[in-house]
């Protein structure tokens, strides 16, 4: 941890979603809304904050595909099985809100209830406790056991807000189709890794750094099947945890992984960055944003 990193975190679940293309496989984005506090205009992944609902194991701990053995194993690891639980059920909803996929199953009315939701939220958007309310009446059950863990991430200090961040990885249920929610995100698309990152240099997609880093990461997959079996033995490793070091205009994320991560004083000069953004495929241990761009730089 970075001395002085005690600023209050704000627990958060995000959802890859993967489905397969020809050659290849494609992940699932979504632009949030300019008006966003938190990276405006920015593509990220579906996901969003822990909230008290998802909170009640009591409840969920009936509605869910996994028992409390199989939450340790399959997404918990380090974390303890409530907790699991928790950021698991805040995943499955998100992804909902943001998306509109659902990762569930149920008996014979599930694909009629699941086309109301849809409907709900096109129209009139899904009011807090909808997934309560659902899970409630409904007979189905969220898919834990199709939710993988992928990463861990908590972001830098001197960020208007501070999230502490489960990445999860999971696949588009072949009957479902994704749509934004045209509230906080406003655009989405599918995308290869490799395209959205060339996307991103192109100024056309602009994305988030925890995406840049996720993206650079899912590149050495040529399937969806590779992906999944990755992720089937990951565990939680220890947060990434970047440091951002700001500029007259703009600032770079310092990534754990660079040579100077541990330094007191980090000092860089603006003047080099331009020539120093790294191709789709290059490593790099820095992100260079400015004016709403994140661009990678290759490494010290």
């Amino acid at each position: 941890m970075v001395p002085g990193d005690t600023d209050r975190l704000i627990p958060s679940a995000t959802v890859i979603l993967v489905r397969p293309a020809v050659g290849s496989f494609q992940v699932y984005l979504l632009r949030r809304s300019p008006a966003s506090g938190f990276m405006a205009g920015q593509y990220v992944f579906p996901g969003g904050i822990i909230d008290a609902d998802d909170r009640d194991a009591s409840f969920w701990k009936e509605k869910v595909d996994l028992d409390g053995e199989g939450i340790q194993q399959g997404i918990g690891g380090s974390i303890r099985t409530g907790d699991a639980l928790s950021f698991g059920v805040a995943a499955i909803r998100e992804t909902m809100e943001e998306a509109g996929v659902l990762l569930a199953s149920g008996n014979d009315s599930f694909h009629r209830q699941l086309e109301q939701i849809r409907q709900r939220r096109r129209v009139s958007g899904l009011s807090h406790g909808w997934l309560r309310e659902m899970a409630q009446d409904g007979n189905w059950t969220l898919s834990l056991s199709g939710l993988r863990r992928w990463s861990h991430w908590i972001t830098p200090r001197g960020m208007t807000r501070r999230f502490d961040t489960r990445f999860f990885l999971a696949v588009l249920p072949e009957w479902q189709s994704c749509d934004p929610d045209h509230q906080e995100t406003v655009h989405g698309l599918w995308t290869t890794p490799k395209e959205g990152l060339q996307g991103n240099l192109d100024g056309k997609v602009p994305l988030s750094p925890p995406t840049v880093v996720t993206l650079h990461q899912l590149l050495e997959y040529l399937k969806v099947e590779a992906v999944m079996a990755s992720s089937a033995t990951q565990a939680w490793n220890a947060a990434i945890r970047p440091r951002m070091v700001k500029l007259d205009e703009g600032a770079v994320i310092i990534e754990p992984w660079d040579p100077a991560f541990h330094r007191e004083t980090i000092s860089i000069d603006p003047d080099g960055l331009d020539s120093a953004v790294a191709p789709v495929g290059r490593s790099f241990s820095r992100i260079w944003i400015h004016r709403g761009w994140c661009r990678p730089i290759i490494s010290a």
